[in-house]
């Protein structure tokens, strides 16, 4: 058997670009610009990533394909349109991630389990988003299942957020009231700090997954509820 090319993180940016979004879309254009540029800084860190960028309303619009920091020259914008479909953008990712996975192992590399970092300032529009969810979520019928950072700003709510994430500790919310410009440029250093330490981590004897948490916001199970 051939030695393994190296090891991968795939990581997905899933971004709310619903229509509420609409005073924000350039700071989310500017937090992924930042993400993209810090990533092409640290080439060896970067060897190890493969990031795509979706952005979500109605459907799911792809600004980024998994790709190789070190080489990509597109840099993705979003735009802001429609409803907040939860179900929408967990469908799409239960259909991308294995096929993405796929592609990596066939180019031989070994690939850890994706990561997905998600944003939202708002509610689910929709009703099935849960059986969506639980389907891309099942490591029994879909063994490349993510591990998802979730992160709730505006009218997101708590315990919404902590349904979305992965494990607890993975779930977190603005303060109501919050500057969401603010918290869109945190989420993003807090991603990107994210991701460069994960790397960081791939070639150690006990590679692991690095969570940081954005600046003004809070773990979702923090707080004491009746």
């Amino acid at each position: 058997m051939s030695e393994a090319r190296g090891v991968l993180l795939p990581a997905y940016v899933l971004v709310d670009e619903s229509a509420s979004m609409g005073p924000y879309v350039d700071d989310l254009s500017a937090g992924l610009v930042s993400l993209c540029e810090e990533l092409r800084a640290a080439p060896m860190l970067a060897a190890k990533l493969r990031l795509a960028v979706l952005g979500f309303s109605d459907d799911v619009r792809v600004h980024l394909a998994v790709a190789d920091m070190r080489v990509e020259t597109n840099l993705p914008r979003v735009s802001v349109r429609g409803s907040t479909n939860y179900g929408a953008a967990f469908s799409d990712l239960a259909g991308r991630i294995p096929t993405d996975v796929r592609f990596l192992r066939d180019e031989g590399y070994k690939v850890h389990r994706p990561v997905v970092f998600f944003l939202s300032d708002g509610q689910p529009t929709d009703f099935g988003w849960k059986r969506s969810l639980a389907k891309l979520t099942d490591r029994q019928k879909m063994p490349a299942a993510p591990n998802i950072i979730a992160c709730g700003m505006g009218t997101a709510e708590r315990r919404t957020i902590a349904e979305v994430a992965s494990r607890p500790e993975f779930g977190f919310i603005a303060e109501r009231g919050a500057d969401l410009g603010k918290a869109i440029s945190e989420f993003f250093h807090a991603l990107t700090a994210s991701l460069i330490a994960s790397s960081q981590a791939l070639n150690s004897d006990h590679p692991q997954l690095v969570v940081t948490k954005p600046e003004g916001f809070s773990i979702v199970l923090d707080e004491v509820t009746p």
